[in-house]
């Protein structure tokens, strides 16, 4: 390729992102109001440390129904459309898992988004599908959505797809189901989308019930499908140490054949790759132990692995344990060997002088404290992440899901989230909390708040997908139909 300037959304390459890439100045973050009687909203945040409001919500867009649980966010497209002129990043896609709305935003000024459609729920239901979860913009600049259930809220794994412009709904990406859906990430040069599974609907908006993980309301499994057959060809049983697979990450290294899913309950990293036969298999990394706890809801704490993320130069790993309550840095030069090299508490289940009381722990010596920051105890417990382009700063925020919130924080839900920076050490490895950025959102003006994932503009290392540039692969590339999905030879 020997252009560099992009034409398309995006960047042409994972490294050109994280090396010319702008540092981010407006954050995004979906907001949750809890049993308030107010509708969730998307939060804009000035991260502009040169702005007189830094550090601080500077816009509301308030949803216009009430009870959507707001949660995950895409593109309209994204750099894996980076040498198509025709396609521009400005619109964010907000599904509900709550009303399986989708909210289609606009962000042409990002600093005060707005509404461009609403996708009612009756669309997905129409076609037996609902509580959407993950988008990804595809290489056909197509929008396609994960979704979890049936009508009812019963488990069902499957993926819808939307025009990029008009987002009329397009149907079924596949009809091959899966008992339960969630995540997913694709490569067509490998042929290959893999998708993960949480669990049935109807079980975990009552809460998280142990006895459901017994009775099987809750996936173990990663799915692989043909990219260019639209069908299942494999499901790789992760075994009771892998329930509740949730966010997967293909290396970016759009030639890399493996990447990583973090599995929750048991706080578990597997490692994913191909086989010289085309097919897929997986071995277990990286294993946090339990703790054996006093005044917790059960006698044995696991870790809850609730997100987890890879930097732009494929180096390192994070991942947040929200039971536990701190952030881990793994480099992963060595892909089969991650290596512990940054830790950081920020709260969690297990803070010293509070009411829960370790008494057997393999890691620690001490139980941690909970940090403060500009005067205040931080609220809940390290969830969701999100990582500048050069991999300098980590974004987090601490809801996970508001049943679950209540459960497991209702101080948080009663007090608001908090959204925190981490300065993080790329060489040697190394995280720090940064105490000049915090936004409290128990001080929003419609009350205190449950902020969610956090989003860019530009794009970020957790929602841009890359194709090898130059790449006859690239179905935009290809072929001049931007609206077919173009065949691609198989690698397997």
């Amino acid at each position: 390729m020997t252009a560099v300037a992009a034409t398309g959304p995006g960047y042409p390459t994972p490294l050109k992102a994280m090396t010319e890439g702008p540092r981010e100045k407006v954050l995004w973050c979906p907001c949750i109001m809890t049993d308030s009687g107010k509708p969730d909203y998307l939060a804009t945040v000035d991260a502009d440390p040169d702005s007189p409001t830094y550090s601080q919500v500077i816009h509301r867009l308030m949803m216009p129904h009430l009870n959507d649980e707001l949660h995950h966010t895409g593109w309209n497209t994204c750099s894996s459309c980076f040498d198509d002129p025709t396609r521009t990043r400005n619109r964010l896609i907000l599904p509900a898992l709550g009303s399986s709305r989708i909210y289609v935003i606009d962000i042409s000024s990002p600093k005060t988004p707005s509404f461009f459609k609403i996708i009612e729920p009756e669309v997905l239901k129409s076609h037996n599908v609902s509580v959407p979860h993950t988008s990804h913009c595809l290489p056909n600049g197509k929008v396609m959505m994960s979704t979890m259930a049936d009508s009812n809220g019963n488990g069902k794994g499957s993926f819808t797809m939307f025009d990029s412009f008009t987002f009329e709904h397009e149907g079924y990406w596949t009809l091959d189901d899966m008992p339960f859906g969630y995540d997913y990430w694709y490569q067509p040069t490998h042929d290959v989308l893999v998708a993960t599974e949480w669990g049935c609907p109807n079980s975990f908006w009552k809460g998280f019930n142990p006895k459901d993980v017994e009775d099987g309301k809750y996936g173990t499994h990663i799915n692989f499908y043909s990219w260019n057959e639209r069908r299942l060809l494999q499901r790789l049983d992760l075994g009771m140490e892998g329930v509740m697979p949730l966010e997967i990450r293909f290396l970016h290294d759009p030639l890399a054949t493996e990447g990583y899913v973090g599995c929750a309950l048991y706080a578990n990293v597997f490692r994913f790759w191909r086989k010289a036969d085309g097919m897929y298999a997986a071995e277990k990394v990286i294993d946090i132990p339990d703790k054996k706890v006093e005044g917790w809801a059960l006698p044995v704490m696991p870790g809850i692995m609730t997100d987890i993320l890879i930097s732009l130069d494929d180096r390192f790993l994070y991942f947040s344990l929200w039971a536990h309550g701190d952030i881990r840095q793994y480099d992963i030069s060595d892909r089969r060997n991650p290596k512990l090299v940054g830790q950081i508490f920020l709260g969690g289940s297990i803070c010293k002088d509070e009411t829960v009381k370790v008494t057997h722990d393999t890691e620690l010596t001490d139980q941690p404290k909970r940090p403060k920051i500009k005067g205040k105890p931080v609220s809940g417990s390290p969830q969701m992440l999100q990582l500048s382009l050069d991999g300098k700063r980590l974004y987090v925020t601490g809801s996970l899901f508001s049943p679950w919130d209540k459960q497991f924080y209702p101080d948080m839900c009663e007090n608001g989230s908090m959204m925190l920076m981490i300065d993080v050490d790329t060489e040697k490895g190394g995280l720090s909390l940064n105490q000049n950025f915090c936004v409290d959102f128990g001080n929003e003006p419609c009350g205190p708040s449950l902020a969610h994932e956090i989003r860019y503009p530009g794009g970020d290392c957790t929602s841009d997908i890359w194709l090898p540039p130059g790449s006859s692969e690239c179905p935009h590339r290809a072929a001049k139909v931007p609206h077919n999905i173009t065949k691609i030879p198989a690698k397997m």
